[in-house]
């Protein structure tokens, strides 16, 4: 409970006055567009993701990444780029999720891009399968001034785990995170603030009590269960784990699969924060995996603009009116919800 309330504290001394009117604006202005079904926006992205890579060396089955599926241009975000965009954005951003596609440890200059935020008082995070947490890059992450280090580990058994990270190694998911608690007790580092993710499917629910005991033992800060999202839902489908508790899914009288949450005609995302790709595209969150939804590119054009612009505050008024016929928002609701333990 101390780590968790200094990654509290830690998150709030990034919000300075500026960034703080910017929030104040944002949040006045999501709650009148609500009221008006308007979209319109006052301020600028709170937070940011930002993806370093499109690269993965697993094989996720409900992953574009893992399943080499991509429709749009593979790649590696680059400097000067990477460090143009931030210098665009760090008077109002205070939190960078340093991950949308891919495993971000594959980017080579990863670590620097995390150390250039730190630099600019941003918090920054990001999830990583561990497989790259070498004793010397575990070291570079401490020293980098990564605020949260989020783990991926869907399985306590090598079989279990695979199932899904399909192509992992457990082992290397164990000695990284080792790894990392190692360099950031030697070097009397609070952060990164390390978390395991269990992503919960049918195949690893039976190991969740075991899960919380490995976190317990290795000494992570915290433990958390996510629902996980699948493409072909309605019939069912062998990864809708049976606790209806960690899924996004209920069985229905007829035997189909439903959203088990209601989809309401709002989103606090699409006021709060923004997704840039690789190459610098501009997409209205996490969802948009494959980029579908194109609203500008920073590289090229003027983010304010880009962020006002005509294109966003229709996308933000379909949003309020009639949410459920856009397709990424079709897979998206309160069932997202991570089990925090």
């Amino acid at each position: 409970m101390a780590l968790l309330k200094h990654d509290n504290i830690n998150i709030l001394k990034k919000i300075t006055f500026v960034r703080g009117i910017n929030i104040i604006g944002l949040y006045f202005s999501y709650h009148l567009s609500k009221l008006t079904k308007s979209g319109k926006i006052v301020g600028l992205p709170m937070s940011l993701t930002i993806e370093p890579t499109t690269a993965c060396n697993l094989g996720c089955p409900e992953c574009p990444s893992g399943l080499k599926q991509f429709s749009r241009p593979e790649g590696n975000l680059k400097n000067p780029f990477y460090q143009q965009t931030i210098n665009k954005v760090k008077k109002h951003v205070f939190y960078l999720n340093f991950y949308f596609q891919g495993e971000p440890f594959i980017n080579p200059n990863f670590l620097d891009m995390v150390a250039y935020a730190n630099q600019n008082n941003i918090y920054t995070a990001t999830s990583t399968n561990a497989h790259f947490l070498t004793d010397e890059t575990a070291k570079k992450t401490i020293e980098s001034g990564l605020d949260r280090l989020i783990v991926s580990i869907d399985g306590i058994t090598q079989e279990v785990y695979e199932n899904y990270r399909i192509h992992g190694k457990l082992d290397k998911v164990l000695t990284g995170t080792k790894n990392i608690l190692k360099w950031k007790k030697e070097l009397q580092s609070k952060t990164p603030y390390v978390i395991f993710q269990f992503l919960v499917v049918q195949p690893n629910e039976h190991q969740i009590e075991e899960a919380k005991l490995l976190a317990k033992e290795l000494g992570v800060d915290e433990i958390r269960f996510k629902t996980a999202q699948v493409y072909n839902y309605e019939n069912g489908n062998p990864l809708i784990p049976k606790n209806e508790k960690y899924s996004r899914y209920k069985k229905l009288p007829n035997g189909k699969f439903t959203l088990k949450n209601k989809m309401h005609n709002e989103c606090w995302r699409m006021w709060s924060s923004c997704v840039i790709t690789w190459d610098g595209k501009v997409v209205p969150c996490c969802f948009d995996k494959d980029a579908q939804h194109q609203l500008g590119d920073v590289s090229i054009s003027n983010f304010k603009e880009l962020w006002k612009s005509e294109a966003y505050q229709l996308f933000r008024k379909n949003i309020l009116t009639n949410r459920q016929a856009i397709d990424i928002c079709k897979n998206c609701t309160e069932g997202t919800k991570v089990f925090e333990d």
